[in-house]
């Protein structure tokens, strides 16, 4: 594994997030607040089966930072990808880092 340039950080709005092929996978790359924290998890929403996560609705659920999915609207844990409406699923999640105002993903 090894740490793979995707973006500037000022190309990710906050509080939104974006697709990124990285490694061959589809990354939703997930900025939270005006800082430098970045999530990454897969993109693919097992409930609806689209690659459509990255359009989720960015905020929180009792301090977790989580997305919804855009079509039935279930929650992920940003840090785990444990869906918090069912808890028997759960998505891939990947380290992210910002280094240079570039963000960065280990895979």
């Amino acid at each position: 594994m090894r740490w793979i340039d995707v973006c500037a950080l000022e190309e990710i709005v906050p509080d939104t997030g974006v697709c990124a092929l990285v490694a061959g996978a589809q990354i939703a790359l997930v900025r939270v607040g005006e800082g430098a924290q970045v999530y990454a998890l897969d993109n693919f929403d097992p409930f609806s089966k689209a690659f459509v996560v990255s359009r989720g609705i960015v905020g929180d659920r009792g301090g977790v930072p989580k997305i919804a999915s855009p079509i039935y609207k279930q929650s992920f844990d940003l840090r785990s990808g444990q869906c918090l409406d069912e808890p028997a699923v759960r998505i891939p999640v990947y380290l992210t880092r910002v280094h240079g105002g570039r963000v960065e993903v280990l895979a």
